[in-house]
């Protein structure tokens, strides 16, 4: 079926090339690529419009042999396709065991309003995901709160981001509006994402309404960006803070299953953050070094964990059992990204990096209060193997003592015996190897200990692989 659109799609595109002048006919291109087709700017974006690494490179005539591709990027259109898949399985613990496969493919279109019709700094860009699944290896094999595959989402195909952006004083900064993702933007190392496990940290998607406009919900929003020099930057974003609406929780993506609910009205999400870096530029020599400071508040209301609003325990059977209301939530973050080796020759991604994410909320008001996430990538240091990658990272959520407190209160109210949640810990060790630009395999080790806090599950141990295409 995808294959089949694909097709259709560039029939349609080399039509309306051929019946309709350029400039209107890349608008129209870019309208059905759009619909079909991760977002790359134009200094990452080879002239024939390819965004490298990409298997198009070992391909025929780059994968473009009607040239319509280069065409397209000629007049600022640019696009690609990437699919993942993941085949894992949980072979000891956990709820059950068993084996999953699971796919998303992904397509990224952006246009540069300068190429198309000479508006300076205009750019739009929209993605979506194709999702397919057996099954989900977190929710429906190990049962715990941590990521253990990114990708892990309800089976559908839905619109992701969809924005305009307009930058400013020569790049210095720029504004985007549209339907964001904060994820793509904020609290996140750059070393991490090669593991499978990396995504929205669990301290926030366990926090925020339908988890936060994360993968793979997103909502209308605005980001700010300001680059005071090369080594500084500061962003500041306001979002619609609930990306699907109220409804039974853990069938958020059932409630805006396609991306297009686009809500406006439910009380906002800020965040903003402080980014400084050294020693990334390509001619650096240096060991490079991210550091991050960042804060978050949603400014609805929140239960309270333990307590109710008579002031009764929530656990008191003679008590009103209606949660006490906490008006807004906050949390704070941090992150920092060190090379402890660059090679010679090698850039800042390369040779040994070491990383960290942490982050705390409150606790009366939060199922995880403290968060941290920490590893160690090895890249480019295999002889002939200048493209892999291989290391380790360790994630441990900590549930918060008013859940705890909670948990202890039934049990002394009630004398029924029950597990009181403490902590969830994953450790993934991951190889990134790639077959060809653009095309990577990846074997995976995962290890999960106290899934759900040690309340639904014991500790399990999932294996298998991720496979990457990008077009």
């Amino acid at each position: 079926m995808v294959g089949g659109a694909e097709v259709w799609a560039r029939k349609a595109l080399a039509s309306v090339c051929v019946r309709t002048r350029p400039g209107l006919g890349i608008l129209a291109i870019a309208f059905l690529v759009g619909v079909f087709g991760k977002c790359a700017t134009a200094d990452e974006t080879l002239p024939n419009g390819i965004t490298p690494p990409s298997i198009a490179t070992s391909l025929p005539y780059n994968g473009d042999p009607t040239g319509l591709r280069a065409l397209m990027a000629s007049y600022g259109a640019t696009f690609n396709f990437i699919y993942t898949n993941d085949e894992l399985g949980n072979v000891n613990g956990g709820l059950r065991r068993g084996f999953i496969n699971q796919g998303k493919l992904e397509y990224n279109m952006t246009v540069d309003f300068e190429k198309l019709i000479g508006w300076k700094g205009l750019s739009f860009y929209t993605n979506g995901f194709l999702i397919h699944n057996t099954g989900r290896i977190r929710r429906d094999y190990v049962g715990g709160i941590n990521t253990i595959a990114a990708i892990e989402a309800v089976p559908t195909g839905r619109l992701s981001e969809l924005w305009l952006e307009q930058s400013f004083w020569n790049g210095g900064a720029n504004v985007r509006v549209g339907q964001l993702a904060a994820d793509v933007d904020f609290f996140y190392a750059d070393a991490a994402i090669m593991f499978l496990q990396t995504d929205w940290p669990t301290i926030t998607a366990a926090a925020l309404p339908s988890g936060g406009p994360a993968y793979p919900l997103s909502t209308p929003g605005a980001r700010v960006r300001v680059n005071p020099n090369e080594h500084l930057s500061v962003l500041a974003a306001v979002f619609n803070g609930d990306p699907a609406g109220p409804g039974t929780p853990g069938d958020e993506q059932l409630r805006n299953k396609y991306g297009v609910n686009f809500r406006l009205k439910d009380s906002p999400f800020v965040i903003a953050e402080a980014q400084f870096r050294n020693n990334r530029e390509k001619t650096a020599t240096g060991l490079a070094t991210v550091l991050k400071f960042g804060a978050w508040a949603h400014f609805g209301r929140f239960d309270d964990n333990r307590f109710a609003d008579d002031g009764t325990l929530l656990a008191d059977p003679d008590g009103s059992g209606r949660p006490l209301k906490r008006k807004t939530d906050n949390g704070l973050y941090g992150v920092f990204e060190q090379q402890l080796y660059r090679p010679q020759g090698g850039d800042a991604n390369s040779g040994i990096t070491v990383f960290g994410l942490a982050s705390g909320s409150p606790q009366d008001r939060n199922l995880i209060n403290f968060w941290y996430q920490t590893g160690i990538v090895f890249a480019g240091l295999i002889p002939g193997r200048p493209d892999d990658k291989f290391g380790a990272i360790y994630e441990y959520a900590r549930y918060s003592n008013s859940v705890r407190g909670a948990e202890a209160d039934e049990i002394a109210l009630t004398g029924v015996p029950q597990v009181i949640q403490d902590y969830e810990a994953n450790l993934e060790i991951n190889y990134l190897f790639q077959i060809v630009p653009g095309w990577t395999l990846q074997p995976v080790l995962t290890y999960v200990w106290h899934p759900d806090g040690g309340a639904s599950a014991v500790d399990a141990l999932v294996i298998g692989a991720r496979s990457i295409w990008h077009y």
